[in-house]
């Protein structure tokens, strides 16, 4: 097996058509049809079925896709175990993580990563949880964070923090009216109110669903978004309520906004967050690093928010 002619072959399939993979390895469609063709003579046997949209793999490309990953993941490993026996102190890091998780964790984990590897490249993949694990299986990134439930086999999991997700109330809604935040309440007090929420597939949203139907409630969901930043500024701006980590409440705490926030009773509100990556990978002595360093971070964090007071009172 040609290690090009894989790689232009994983490409395609990633982008979906071979147009999509020419751009994106800057090479023209002809060439890179003429590679496809080539790969196809040598196996034998058609890889892609070029009626489907997008692009699909034959029987025969699915065990040549097969092959491929493991090839490459060999050369890969090789030539990190080769450059680390010749430098611990120069390489990258193909890091995926969402935006928001990014703003919480990279300011505390990379600037003693970078004081102790001031020559190895951080190269960021934003993305949301619910992309990231088939892109470190794809071999996209080396490491991801990421919000899920451990149950990939190919993949090792290294728990980062567990996180409760809690209601924020505007202090304009009934339920602030009513209820003194920091009282641990059911979700059907929220059931008239109206609600900002994620966007379909984002794993709040999941948990936030699931809430809704196990209590048979059905709130007005005024606003979807993608982004807990302009859910939390459209939810007070709004005099709605929301799902949210509390985790990335602190800037409400701080400010003194009318709000209030309330633990959710008799359910399953806690969601655990991981840093990812393929149990077959080889990891340098800087990637145990900066899994250790994140670890730490998230570590100490959580030690000072415990030693806060618990809860904001609406103001």
């Amino acid at each position: 097996m040609n290690l090009k002619h894989a790689q232009y072959i994983m490409t395609i399939l990633q982008e979906g058509s071979i147009t999509a993979a020419a751009k994106k390895l800057f090479i023209s469609q002809p060439s890179l049809s003429q590679v496809v063709k080539l790969a196809e003579t040598n196996l034998g046997a058609p890889v892609f079925n070029r009626s489907t949209d997008p692009i699909s793999l034959t029987p025969a490309g699915e065990k040549y896709v097969e092959a491929a990953k493991q090839i490459l993941a060999i050369q890969q490993n090789l030539e990190r175990e080769i450059e680390e026996i010749r430098t611990e102190e120069h390489g990258k890091i193909r890091f995926g993580i969402p935006v928001q998780r990014g703003m919480q964790l990279l300011p505390l984990a990379l600037p003693p990563f970078f004081e102790k590897y001031p020559h190895v490249d951080i190269e960021i993949l934003e993305q949301g949880s619910s992309r990231m694990e088939d892109l470190v299986l794809n071999g996209s990134v080396d490491l991801a964070c990421m919000t899920t439930v451990a149950r990939r086999e190919e993949l090792s999991y290294h728990l980062l923090e567990s996180e409760e997700l809690v209601l924020l109330a505007a202090g304009t809604t009934d339920l602030a009216k009513r209820i003194p935040s920091g009282t641990p309440i059911s979700i059907t007090e929220a059931g008239h109110e109206r609600f900002i929420s994620n966007k379909p597939g984002h794993n709040v949203r999941t948990i936030q669903d699931s809430l809704f139907i196990a209590s048979g409630i059905h709130p007005k969901i005024l606003l979807e978004t993608g982004s807990i930043e302009v859910e939390k500024k459209v939810c007070l701006a709004c005099g709605a309520v929301m799902l949210c980590p509390r985790s990335y409440l602190d800037d409400i705490r701080a400010s003194g906004c009318q709000a209030s926030i309330y633990p959710v009773l008799n359910s399953a509100t806690e969601r655990h967050c991981y840093i990812c990556h393929k149990k077959e990978l080889y990891l340098t002595k800087y990637m145990r690093d900066f899994i250790g360093i994140l670890l730490s971070c998230v570590k100490r964090e959580q030690e000072v928010q415990d030693s806060k007071p618990g809860t904001v009172s609406a103001v």
